[in-house]
C-alpha cells in the first residue's frame, strides 16, 4: 500500500487555518484557490520546507520534520520558481534530483564529471522532449520552456513516491502545459496546485482553499461552475 501524506489540524498564522487532510499516495489531487488562498503554503508544509504553528504533517505516519534524508526524497517537489542552479549544466541539475540517494562524494563528482549518469540523464531529456545536445548547456543559457522541462527531468531523476507541484502551468504555452500535466498525472500520486479549473476532471480529487481554509474536497468531476466562481471570489 502506498504511504499517505496527512495534515493533522495544521495552521500557519495568517496563511492556513486548521487543515485536516489525508492525501493518499495512489491518488492524483488538484488544488484550487485564488492567489493568496494558501496553496503554496500548503505545498511548502507538505514537503517540510515550512513548519506549522500548530498541528503536524505526517508522511507514512512519521512527522515530516523527523524524517531521515532517505525518506524525505520520497516526496518530490516541482517549485513554481523551478529552483534550478543557473551556473550548472542541465546534466548537473538533473542529477541533483538523485542527491538524496547518494553520498557527498557522488555530489562532488556531479560538479566536475560531465559523464556521470549521462545515459540516464539522456533518457530523461527525451522523456521531457529535449535534445541530449542541451545536456552540457548551463541553465542560464536555456529558454524558460527548456528550464521547465529540465526541472521536470530533475523531478523524474529523484524517483519520488509522491509529487507536489506549485502552479506548474503558469505562463506556459499550451503544448508545454499539456506535456507537464501529462508527466505529473503519470506519477503514482500527486498534489498539483492549479489556476486551471478546466483541467480538474483529469484528477481523481479536487481540493479548494479559500482564505486559508479547506472548503472543498470532492471528486474530480464534483465541482459546479457556481462553486468554482465562489472559490475564486476573494470577498
Amino acid at each position: 500500500m502506498n504511504p499517505s501524506l496527512k495534515f493533522d489540524r495544521v495552521s500557519l498564522k495568517g496563511r492556513l487555518d486548521s487543515v485536516d487532510l489525508e492525501l493518499r499516495g495512489d491518488q492524483r489531487t488538484a488544488l484550487l484557490g485564488s492567489s493568496g488562498a494558501g496553496k503554496s503554503t500548503l505545498i511548502a508544509l507538505a514537503n517540510g520546507s515550512l513548519r506549522p504553528d500548530q498541528g503536524q504533517v505526517f508522511w507514512a505516519d512519521q512527522p515530516i520534520s523527523q524524517l531521515p534524508r532517505r525518506r524525505r526524497r520520497e516526496i518530490g517537489t516541482l517549485w513554481q520558481d523551478l529552483r534550478l542552479v543557473e551556473e550548472l549544466t542541465a546534466l548537473q541539475n538533473i542529477n541533483s534530483g538523485a542527491l538524496g540517494r547518494h553520498s557527498l562524494v557522488w555530489a562532488l563528482r556531479n560538479l566536475c564529471d560531465s559523464t556521470l549518469c549521462r545515459s540516464t540523464c539522456r533518457e530523461l531529456m527525451a522523456d521531457v522532449g529535449l535534445s541530449e545536445q542541451l545536456l552540457d548547456q548551463p541553465i542560464q543559457q536555456l529558454s524558460g520552456g527548456q528550464r521547465q522541462r529540465i526541472a521536470m527531468a530533475r523531478l523524474l531523476r529523484q524517483q519520488p513516491t509522491f509529487v507536489l507541484a506549485d502552479e506548474p502551468l503558469s505562463a506556459l504555452d499550451p503544448v508545454l502545459a499539456e506535456d507537464v500535466i501529462r508527466i505529473l498525472l503519470n506519477q503514482t500520486g500527486c498534489l498539483v496546485s492549479l489556476h486551471r479549473p478546466d483541467l480538474i476532471s483529469r484528477f481523481d480529487r479536487v481540493l479548494g482553499l479559500r482564505h486559508g481554509a479547506l472548503v472543498f474536497d470532492v471528486p474530480g468531476d464534483g465541482l459546479s461552475a457556481e462553486e468554482i466562481a465562489w472559490l475564486y471570489n476573494s470577498n
